[in-house]
């Protein structure tokens, strides 16, 4: 009798966007692009975390309407719903439950250390909440409430996944191995692209409008963007990220893009001046972006597509979130349901 081989478990990848403000191409190339690349060799879960963007006032229906968006830019962006999870995370109610759980076994010092906070609290003086400042743990509740293996972050959101992973190993001293310990995944190009204005701070998408490139901005605001792009005054086309900051955002956003790497951008472009650099830059992003902004708007255009698919991952979501809610409440000691 032959023996039945198991299909080998795919390692979980979990990650998640705000539904707040304009996905920037920052946002393209430090996490969508790669996306894609994942799905087949990881069991992928992609999160529209509405819960998160909560911490800042929203309006309700400009909320739900970017919750559509964002998942047409999921798929447009090149992940397969049958292969990827793609979800809102209000639909799933394990977040909010596993968050609660974890915020007894955080510490007040720990969420006082994370940058984010202060820099965020500093941005919103006028409504420092404390879902603000417990931001983190919801976080550390969404990676661990699905085993997950891996979390693409970029470089700021390292400090977070290593509080996550504290807080599960504290967890699992108590009560034995509950959680995995998820590992970061980092893009080794591009997995932090910088302002186009203040190109030493990164590019966000909660800062003024010609500070970043919008994936569904048109080629002419993106080469209007470009072409004002901070750079520097001696004219020479070489990568420096202290001293050049600006230049060196510009070879980063091509090679990750997949013009070609940083070193044959700078032999490519050597002597030609700022103006040949930009032009390339903005030709680059243009055509990088066109087959998403082609399909994005098929996709919107149906939104009783986007909405299935939706409600039907949140399902699943909701399945695998209970097996891992329910093992944690029966640890703590919850009362046991019918």
């Amino acid at each position: 009798m032959s023996e039945i081989i198991k299909p080998e478990k795919k390692p979980i990848i979990f990650s998640g966007i705000q539904p707040s403000g304009t996905l920037t191409l920052g946002n393209y190339i430090g996490a969508l692009k790669n996306f894609s690349l994942l799905q087949d060799d990881y069991d992928c879960i992609y999160c529209i975390v509405d819960m998160h963007a909560i911490t800042v006032r929203q309006n309700p229906a400009d909320l739900r309407r970017r919750c559509m968006e964002l998942a047409a830019i999921y798929i447009a962006s090149g992940l397969d719903p049958k292969k990827s999870l793609i979800y809102c995370q209000s639909h799933v109610t394990g977040h909010a439950e596993l968050s609660w759980i974890l915020n007894c076994f955080t510490y007040m010092g720990e969420l006082n250390r994370m940058t984010q906070y202060k820099d965020k609290a500093a941005k919103h003086a006028d409504n420092i909440n404390a879902g603000l400042f417990t931001y983190p743990v919801l976080m550390a509740a969404d990676i661990l409430l699905f085993q997950t293996n891996m979390v693409p972050v970029g470089v700021d959101q390292k400090q977070h996944l290593e509080l996550c992973r504290d807080v599960a190993q504290r967890f699992n001293g108590v009560y034995g191995n509950v959680f995995t310990i998820p590992e970061p995944y980092i893009a080794k190009v591009g997995s932090k692209i910088m302002s186009l204005q203040e190109p030493t701070r990164k590019m966000s998408k909660s800062d003024p409008d010609d500070t970043f490139v919008a994936l569904l901005d048109d080629p002419d605001t993106i080469r209007r963007k470009i072409k004002r792009a901070v750079t520097d005054s001696d004219g020479e086309i070489r990568y420096d990220p202290e001293n050049k900051p600006g230049v060196s955002n510009l070879l980063s956003i091509m090679s990750a893009l997949g013009a070609g790497s940083i070193e044959s951008l700078t032999a490519e472009l050597a002597g030609q001046g700022y103006g040949t650099l930009k032009t390339r830059t903005a030709d680059c992003v243009i055509a990088a972006l066109e087959p998403l902004q082609n399909e994005y708007k098929k996709l919107i255009a149906d939104k009783g597509y986007l909405q299935g698919i939706l409600d039907e991952n949140a399902k699943t979501a909701n399945y695998l979130a209970n097996k891992t809610l329910r093992k944690v409440q029966k640890k703590v000691g919850f009362a046991s349901r019918g």
